[in-house]
């Protein structure tokens, strides 16, 4: 066999069905999914926050982000648009900010800060094969760019559309997005700098499950202020960061059409069959080979000479 060993290619084949099973094992959402009892999390009131930025400028001392083209006081940005017409959004230069939108039903603008979400079930882990992604115990989604291959599958498949691509550099592109504050604050305990900074306490840092909570509480006790529902509770399967509202969540930029299970959920059954038909094709190839080889007078057996030079 010219090019490659039936060894070889078993080898090969046994490979591959190894990195699968273990990638598929890790990727698979169980149906009664909970996400992280003792999590950390955010809790978003939307009514409170008055598009001071201070969270803007508190992430981007926090992180050394380069110089923003207006400073933090200057208001005029809620103004901008981009090419397509879309508010601004977190990129390599800003892992957050804060967009403004006008009720339908007049009354106050309401600001919203946009962030990565942290989800429970992560979409962007479960979709990166080379495992960039880790969901830590603390709840944070942090990313290693050491091991990323910048396919940008996670960009796709986040529900949020919140990972984005560094072009800064041709020799070293990678994915950037909010880390939580993970290595610096939240694995010690302490709140992300833009909770820490919030002068209006619009954003409360605590365990996710107590969140929820005080989230429900606040909505129970105002029922004429907020919105009944805590976006971020039950959205594909749970997020970190989690909004409540006075006006409906539609018309501040969420998703409301997302569904409460993780979305990994929609490809579970899928995901069962890859490494039994990864197990299976090598054999059939390998039949195939020996099949074509007797037919063609052969022995049936490689020679193995050439190998390990």
């Amino acid at each position: 066999m010219g090019g490659i060993s039936r060894r070889r290619f078993l080898e090969f084949g046994a490979a591959a069905v190894a990195t699968t099973v273990a990638t598929s094992k890790r990727s698979h959402a169980t149906p009664n999914f909970e996400g992280y009892p003792e999590g950390m999390g955010v809790l978003v009131d939307l009514t409170k926050c008055i598009g001071c930025r201070s969270c803007e400028a508190a992430c981007n001392k926090e992180h050394g982000l380069p110089k923003p083209e207006k400073p933090f006081d200057d208001l005029s940005v809620f103004d901008e648009r981009g090419h397509s017409g879309q508010m601004r959004r977190p990129d390599e230069t800003r892992y957050t900010v804060v967009n403004r939108y006008e009720p339908t039903q007049g009354g106050a603008p309401v600001y919203r800060k946009i962030q990565c979400n942290h989800c429970n079930e992560p979409a962007c882990l479960t979709s990166c094969f080379v495992n960039a992604y880790t969901k830590t115990k603390e709840g944070a989604v942090v990313y290693n760019p050491e091991v990323c291959v910048g396919c940008r599958m996670c960009m796709t498949a986040c529900p949020f559309y919140v990972p984005g691509y560094s072009y800064s550099s041709a020799t070293n592109p990678v994915i950037v997005k909010c880390n939580f504050c993970y290595d610096k604050r939240l694995v010690n305990g302490l709140p992300p700098a833009c909770v820490e900074i919030c002068p209006q306490e619009a954003l409360l840092f605590g365990h996710r499950e107590e969140l929820i909570a005080i989230g429900k509480a606040r909505i129970k006790a105002e029922p004429d202020r907020y919105i009944d529902h805590i976006y971020g509770e039950e959205e594909v399967g749970g997020t970190s960061w989690m909004y409540i509202s006075s006006e409906p969540f539609e018309e501040l930029g969420f998703d409301t059409t997302l569904q409460k299970k993780p979305i990994i959920s929609n490809v579970m059954g899928f995901l069962g069959m890859v490494p039994m038909v990864l197990a299976i094709w090598p054999a059939l190839f390998t039949g195939f080979h020996l099949l074509a080889k007797k037919k063609g007078g052969e022995d049936g057996h490689d020679s193995e000479r050439g190998e390990g030079e």
